[in-house]
């Protein structure tokens, strides 16, 4: 399939590859031209890329990574670097290394330096308690980058759980396993458990041609948490 689309007009940076079109994507709702053919990956997966390439020591330092629910389009690239001793964690996946609740986890407090935890708490009910287990095993210092699906036009987190019928849970919620719509307040709840949060609108950076032609997700913003130590 990849072979097929080749071409120029769409790039994605994750492994430079060009095609003239990408795949779409989704659920009840899909997305066209959004999944590049070679990695898999989604606007998201490649805004992230593109920040964690440009802003972060992610590839050049010596870190102690943990990563939940290791996406595709990351996995097999972040196992290959020699400067990051990489975990994988996951309740349910058979790939993960570490099978693990993230409400309970068996980590030792500070152990890691750097959290990747990207649209996971959508699907915690106690995402609070989820939280704060992911400060509490994050390093004085390192940084935690916690993407969900977040709706910019709505002030207040929302859920329901009276709402049972799949169907009905994907027109509210966007996934059927999904049990909130996070709304601005995320950036909020991020602080309430300890985190120093910057909230990176990392398209800002990229003209509305290396936009289109990587297919990112415009405006979206990146929470990049940090716990930071007072000196």
């Amino acid at each position: 399939m990849a072979l097929l689309l080749r071409g120029n007009k769409y790039t994605d940076p994750i492994d430079g590859k060009s095609y003239r079109k990408f795949l779409p994507y989704g659920y009840e709702n899909v997305r066209e031209n959004v999944l590049a053919p070679g990695t898999f990956s989604l606007e998201r997966h490649r805004l992230f890329w593109l920040y964690l390439k440009n802003e972060t020591s992610f590839f050049s330092e010596k870190l102690n990574v943990l990563h939940f629910a290791p996406e595709q389009a990351f996995l097999k690239r972040f196992r290959k670097l020699k400067n990051i001793t990489y975990t994988t964690t996951d309740l349910n996946s058979p790939i993960a290394d570490v099978k693990a609740d993230i409400c309970q986890l068996p980590f030792q407090e500070n152990e890691f330096d750097f959290i990747i935890c990207n649209h996971v708490l959508e699907h915690i009910p106690d995402d609070t308690k989820a939280l704060e287990e992911l400060f509490r095993v994050l390093a004085p210092n390192g940084t935690a980058i916690l993407q969900v699906p977040y709706d910019k036009h709505r002030e207040h987190t929302f859920e329901d759980d009276s709402i049972t019928d799949p169907k009905e849970r994907a027109r509210i919620f966007g996934q059927y396993d999904h049990v909130r719509v996070y709304g601005m307040d995320y950036f909020e709840k991020l602080a309430s458990v300890g985190f120093t949060v910057e909230a990176v609108d990392y398209t800002a950076y990229f003209s509305e041609e290396e936009i289109e032609k990587m297919r990112l997700p415009k405006g979206e913003l990146l929470p990049v948490c940090k716990k930071l130590v007072e000196q």
